[in-house]
């Protein structure tokens, strides 16, 4: 029997012994006979389960170590919640086996539903949420997204992107420019003031709930930059927007963030350089992160999204002039590196 299918067996017997003791605590009467739906799965190893019967509906996570680990996932979710923030709350954990089982926020995350006409309003729900947990003192010990975090992560585009995906190595002459780009984001980011940051805020993993939103996908939180966050909820993996929304978008935050007494820059323009170069080591990170998926795990689909990152980093290279270095070196791979 293949892993995964042992995997399945050993939630649903851990599930059998979890329920009773949880229906008991919370007055919900006996447990009805329920099975396993698949709910979402991610591009990491984790898998979410959806049981369901009776009017009630709950999450299973099975995150297998020991290429998952589920305590960061119940910590965040307990220093989130300390923020109100609408996150799943975790009802029954086996943390040695990596099975969680939680509240179920909903069927329908942000990406199903935005458009146009609803995105100003999910949006504004969306800031708001984010700013409740930047506002979060956070007592715990955390991860720092450091300088060697940072440079971690933009290492993936030349290592799984030009190498791997393209083929291709950096000259010398390359190699010293991307150098230098990498010092000019990497001192731009460390420059920002810190705040607890998500990671991964993007529609994707913001569920439409009452409250709204449901804040999935944290467990790889960190104290980081304070545009990380807001950077990634508009310049999403699967869904682009005006430069203009996007703008009007980043001015309603930073408005926000002044009078709720997050440190954001004293000018718009300040935060918008500072966001528009937290954005492009994002952007290059990730297109990093897809062709690793796709060359590593052997998941391809993910790669169809490059493009949008590589347009995200020509808009921000066509008005800042400091990063004109990397522009010419973006120019000198292969044509496949430009939608």
């Amino acid at each position: 029997m293949p892993h995964q299918d042992q995997r399945l067996l050993d939630v649903r017997a851990w599930l059998e012994q979890e329920l009773p003791a949880l229906f008991a605590e919370k007055g919900w009467g006996d447990v009805p006979d329920a099975g396993l739906t698949a709910a979402s799965s991610d591009a990491s190893f984790r898998r979410y389960f959806r049981w369901e019967a009776a009017g009630r509906s709950l999450i299973v996570m099975d995150a297998p170590p020991p290429q998952e680990d589920c305590r960061p996932f119940v910590k965040v979710a307990g220093i989130l919640a300390a923020a109100d923030v609408h996150v799943p709350e975790v009802l029954a954990a086996d943390l040695e086996r990596g099975f969680l089982l939680l509240s179920d926020l909903g069927r329908q995350t942000y990406l199903d539903v935005i458009d146009e006409g609803n995105a100003d309003r999910l949006f504004a729900d969306a800031i708001d949420a984010l700013l409740a947990f930047q506002r979060q003192s956070v007592q715990a010990p955390m991860p720092i997204y450091d300088e060697t975090l940072l440079r971690r992560e933009l290492q993936l585009f030349p290592e799984w992107y030009v190498q791997r995906h393209l083929g291709q190595t950096f000259s010398e002459a390359q190699q010293a420019s991307w150098e230098r780009i990498c010092r000019l984001l990497i001192d731009s980011a460390l420059a920002q003031p810190q705040v607890l940051v998500h990671r991964d805020y993007m529609p994707r993993n913001l569920m439409l709930s009452e409250p709204n939103p449901g804040v999935l996908d944290f467990q790889d939180a960190v104290l980081g930059p304070v545009t990380y966050d807001i950077t990634s909820l508009f310049k999403d993996a699967f869904v682009s927007w005006p430069e203009e929304r996007v703008r009007g978008w980043l001015r309603d935050y930073w408005h926000k963030a002044r009078s709720a007494g997050i440190a954001v820059p004293d000018t718009f323009d300040e935060l918008r350089r500072a966001s528009d170069l937290m954005g492009v080591q994002r952007h290059l990170k990730v297109i990093g992160i897809f062709a690793r998926i796709c060359h590593r795990d052997g998941k391809p689909r993910y790669l169809g999204d490059v493009p949008r990152f590589f347009a995200y980093i020509e808009t921000v290279l066509a008005r800042r002039p400091e990063l004109a270095e990397l522009a010419d070196l973006l120019q000198s791979l292969p044509v496949e590196t430009r939608p």
